[in-house]
């Protein structure tokens, strides 16, 4: 199992693409979480208030993925999956691509639809920064205070880095990790007497 995934670096920048008068303006954003995704939606709806359309599509997750396709409005799937597509095709995730449609006057039909919002999204995803990023793991460990030299010694030699640490006498320690490297630095604590090992998450 890869802990590597390509998303976006971060929110591009606007894409216009014309079809018989219509205008598509493309945009695509580096997401977490599904609550991201509506004020960022709403943010476009206020840029453009006079659009006719804000159709979008996102993608989230690593391993196994979730995600939507929304026309909002337009033909069912002339929209929010051809966007989706090139979410797929680009490879990327925890992404939202949207487009804004202004309607030109001429109608583009169902095919029409569908190319131009592929085209909008293949356009945004082709201007936006793509990078390779690494899935992390977190690791709680719990040890009484005279086992601190032994932890940091392995923190060290491994550059383990610790998002949290509570150092009483008993300490609380939270250490993010590669995922794909998880389960053996679960085990280079196992060594140390006393400590109490919980994930990764």
């Amino acid at each position: 199992m890869s802990d590597i995934f390509k998303t976006l670096a971060k929110p591009s920048i606007q894409i216009l693409y014309k079809d018989r008068k219509s205008k598509f303006y493309g945009y695509a954003y580096p997401v977490s979480s599904e609550e991201e995704v509506k004020p960022i939606l709403e943010a476009l709806r206020k840029k453009h208030p006079s659009a006719n359309h804000v159709s979008y599509a996102w993608r989230l997750g690593v391993d196994s993925f979730s995600y939507r396709a929304n026309d909002d409005g337009e033909p069912n799937n002339s929209a929010g999956m051809p966007i989706y597509g090139q979410i797929q095709a680009f490879d990327v995730t925890n992404v939202l691509v949207a487009v804004v449609r202004f309607f030109g006057g001429v109608k583009l039909g169902v095919g029409g639809l569908i190319h131009a919002y592929r085209e909008t999204a293949r356009l945004t995803l082709d201007a936006s920064e793509i990078i390779q990023s690494v899935q992390h793991s977190k690791i709680t460990l719990h040890f009484e205070y005279p086992s601190m030299n032994k932890v940091m010694r392995v923190l060290k030699q491994h550059k383990i880095t610790i998002l949290s640490q509570k150092m009483e006498l008993n300490c609380r320690m939270v250490i993010s990790v590669r995922k794909s490297k998880a389960q053996e630095t679960g085990e280079l604590f196992q060594e140390i007497p006393g400590i109490k090992i919980e994930g990764p998450f």
